[in-house]
């Protein structure tokens, strides 16, 4: 009876120490005071603010002599850095490095994963505190996007797709092998039935969003970028599924049909947009679509192509793509289309997706508007306002910072030297 008594008040005793342990974790306060913080709403530069952050998300932000952060609260001091959200890149590929043509063949799924582990880092680390990952073998995003979350890896928050949805022998496809291979990409599927088999599919190993390949693609074999793949009917068909099912769309195209029959099928956001033309355009701009460009890979590529080794039966594509969209998106960006920050990442070293802001702002956004695709846009986008883009109360603490002012240099956002992603300090080159 003694021994059972002991036990029980031991037990108790056991039960409110971790309670109050816990309690400890959850309510850890941060107090970051920023000598600027850019309003990325407004485009107003906020002078001597203090953020105050709880449990890993902002509880306030305003005048840091007006502030009132617990005595016991971390502080953090930036008295010379601009602040502003951490940074949202809505098309990503981190599983995937510089591997163009059959050098892709050489990576196993296992490989692939760790691959992201590696990438997810370097992204994280350039001020990228959340992605959305639109296409990966495998669900090796999936993979790696659970590791994250549990703590097992440093990376961002990431929305995935998993395999990307393909016609036979389309972009999505694995072409580089000849008939006695059957080789197949795991997001093939033709007809209505079949697509909508592959969505529910995506949806039941755990993707977040589906990615569809509208039309032909410029690193793949055999296909055509400018030509449509899937029907409009099969398109109509998976943006059903998928929206009924809580999964928002991602669409691939660069051909101006597979545009126009992508944004009236209902999709959420087109991806590259490289041949859009003005029926494209109003076809976005009705159905509220967005546009998430991939611009700076372009030059990237072109300059690095002989030292990758590139197949001249991609580089050929890639020559007559890559210039043509840089009109065809300075115009789009002109008409006022909804525009997400995207960098296709993969193509080029992940940690340069900063390099993309250079590019919209050359091609006719204002930094400012360039700076809101990577953050209230993209948070629109990904379905996530409120939780990321933002420094409003109850949004997650993601907070970068930077010399100098992105309004008068926005390639000042290349240079990024503190990074909180949840209010953990992963950065801060300020500390040193």
């Amino acid at each position: 009876m003694r021994r059972n008594r002991s036990i029980m008040v031991f037990g108790a005793v056991f039960l409110v120490l971790a309670g109050y342990a816990l309690a400890q974790q959850l309510n850890k306060h941060v107090t970051l005071r920023a000598g600027h913080v850019l309003d990325v709403k407004t485009g107003k530069m906020l002078s001597d603010q203090e953020i105050v952050i709880a449990d890993g998300k902002i509880v306030s932000m305003g005048p840091a002599a007006d502030a009132k952060a617990p005595a016991s609260a971390t502080r953090i001091d930036l008295p010379n850095a601009t602040v502003l959200p951490g940074l949202i890149d809505a098309h990503t590929h981190l599983t995937g490095d510089q591997n163009f043509g059959y050098d892709r063949l050489a990576i196993s799924l296992p490989r692939e994963t760790l691959i992201g582990a590696k990438n997810a880092r370097s992204t994280l680390q350039a001020g990228f505190t959340t992605v959305r990952n639109v296409g990966a073998s495998g669900y090796s995003d999936v993979a790696l996007r659970d590791a994250i979350n549990a703590g097992d890896v440093p990376g961002p928050h990431m929305l995935v797709s998993g395999p990307p949805l393909s016609i036979t022998g389309g972009h999505c496809d694995n072409n580089l092998l000849p008939f006695e291979y059957h080789a197949v990409s795991d997001g093939v599927a033709d007809g209505i039935a079949a697509v909508q088999h592959k969505v529910r599919e995506n949806i039941k190993y755990g993707s977040d969003l589906i990615k569809v390949c509208a039309t032909g693609g410029v690193l793949s074999k055999g296909d055509d970028p400018q030509a449509s793949q899937y029907t409009l009917e099969e398109m109509k068909a998976i943006v059903a599924d998928a929206h009924r099912l809580g999964r928002k769309v991602a669409a691939h195209a660069h051909g101006a049909q597979g545009i126009l029959w992508a944004s009236e099928a209902g999709v959420d956001s087109i991806e590259h947009g490289s041949y859009i033309d003005d029926a494209g355009i109003a076809e976005m701009k009705k159905n509220g679509t967005y546009l998430v460009p991939t611009l700076y890979l372009g030059d990237w590529f072109l300059e690095n192509a002989e030292r990758n080794h590139v197949p001249d039966f991609l580089l050929s594509k890639a020559k007559a793509v890559m210039p043509a969209a840089r009109q065809n998106i300075a115009k789009a960006f002109a008409s006022g289309v909804k525009v997400a920050f995207g960098t296709d990442a993969a193509v080029y070293p992940h940690g340069l997706n900063a390099h993309e802001f250079a590019v919209m702002v050359k091609l006719g956004l204002t930094p400012l508007q360039a700076i809101q695709a990577a953050t209230v846009n993209a948070a629109d986008l990904l379905g996530w306002s409120g939780k990321v883009g933002s420094l409003d109360p109850g949004a997650w603490a993601d907070i970068i910072a930077v010399d100098g002012d992105p309004l008068k240099d926005v390639t000042t956002l290349e240079r990024v030297k503190f990074v909180m992603k949840g209010g953990e300090v992963v950065r801060n080159e300020y500390g040193k």
